[in-house]
This record gives structure tokens, C-alpha cells and sequence, in this order.
């Protein structure tokens, strides 16, 4: 409690003094929320940490490329498939260095059926910030959509040791681990 405590005053001194309060996978308070996500034991818990991560995660720094992020949302939220990956295509152009630009376009190119090029985006996403557990388990859809159950099970896995409470994460390393038994892998 007393670190959260730490980690709000530092974020709310941040913002007092001017500066961004700790924008995209670079923010100052991520350190310690993937600690916490990290030793969490209950969902609620695990759940709250997570929005805090992707709240960090969702604010580039920049109004300009945040509008052009929350259009894309939109417009993939609504199944505009083709703007929402021309608009994240302007987010990554504008902020090349913001793993959400990267993460949302490559959400987009997987609900596209456009898997190689969502896989590329994802690999870019991790370069900039390789804890981030959406990317890789977007990777893990990826490779179930392959049939690489294989693969698709290490990779829930690698999330379950960022985020040990991810149920989506959780239900397929289950249903895998499950199917791959006894199997020679």
C-alpha cells in the first residue's frame, strides 16, 4: 500500500511541476505496477493494476497522437477495419517510439485476417516495451489461428509470468497445456 502511496505522489508531483505525468511504456510508475501485477493474488486486485498499465500505456505524451489513437479505437470498435489501421498506420508515423501506436495497428491487422502483418507489429510493440502482456498474447491468438499450439502455449505462459491473473491468458494455457499432454512436443 505504502509503495502505491509513493508511486501516486510521485505521478501527482510530475504533473505539478509540468511535465507528463509519465506518458506510454516509459512511464515512471510502470516499474513498480508490474511489480504489484507481478505478486498479485486476486483478480480484483490484478484487474485494477491492469488498468492502471494500460492507462500509462494509452498516453503518449502528445494530444496530437493520442486524438489519432482514440479515433482509431473507434473506428475499429466499430468495425472500421481499413480507417482504424490508417489512423494507428498515422500514430506510428507521428510517435514511431509509442509501443501503442504499434500494439493497436497490429490488433487491427489480426481482426483484418492480416496475421503476418499483425505478427510484425506485435514484434515491434515488444521491442519498445517487451512486458507488454496484450501484445504477447495477441501473439498467442496468432499462433492458435497457425495451429502452432505449441507456440501459442509458451506464449500464454510468457504472459502468465508478467500477469499471473490474466484470464484470457490463463483459460487457454489451461485448455492447452490440457490437449498437449502426453503429447510429444
Amino acid at each position: 500500500m505504502l509503495q502505491r502511496f509513493v508511486v501516486i505522489a510521485a505521478t501527482l508531483a510530475s504533473c505539478l511541476a509540468g511535465g507528463p505525468a509519465g506518458a506510454d511504456q516509459n512511464a515512471e510508475n510502470l516499474d513498480p505496477l508490474f511489480r504489484e501485477l507481478g505478486e498479485a493474488r486476486h483478480p480484483e486486485t490484478a484487474q485494477q493494476l491492469e488498468r492502471e498499465i494500460w492507462r500509462a500505456w494509452l498516453d503518449s505524451g502528445d494530444e496530437a497522437v493520442d486524438k489519432e489513437l482514440r479515433d482509431g479505437i473507434r473506428a475499429m470498435r466499430s468495425g472500421r477495419m481499413e480507417d482504424a489501421i490508417a489512423r494507428f498506420s498515422k500514430v506510428v508515423e507521428m510517435a514511431p517510439e509509442f509501443a501503442e501506436g504499434w500494439n493497436k495497428r497490429a490488433t487491427a491487422y489480426y481482426l483484418n485476417g492480416e496475421l503476418a502483418k499483425s505478427m510484425s507489429d506485435i514484434q515491434k510493440t515488444l521491442s519498445l516495451e517487451p512486458r507488454h502482456f496484450g501484445a504477447i498474447s495477441g501473439m498467442g491468438l496468432i499462433f492458435l489461428q497457425r495451429g502452432d499450439e505449441r507456440a501459442a502455449l509458451d506464449v500464454f505462459e510468457e504472459v502468465l509470468e508478467i500477469h499471473p491473473q490474466a484470464p484470457g491468458a490463463r483459460k487457454h494455457a489451461k485448455r492447452l497445456r490440457k490437449k498437449l499432454q502426453g503429447r510429444e512436443i
